[in-house]
């Protein structure tokens, strides 16, 4: 649980795009993990996932 959340934070801060975009992919992975019950997203480096 702490890796993932270290990976997520590390995602979401170098990921190159304008905060608002991180905030929306991060709000859209995580919201498709918890539909699918699933630890990933599918969208590796992706903010959220």
């Amino acid at each position: 649980m702490r890796e993932q959340l270290r990976t997520t934070i590390e995602n979401f801060r170098t990921y190159d795009a304008p905060f608002a975009t991180k905030v929306r992919m991060a709000i859209s992975n995580n919201l498709k993990k918890a539909r699918t019950r699933q630890d990933c997203c599918g969208n590796h480096g992706q903010p959220g996932c």
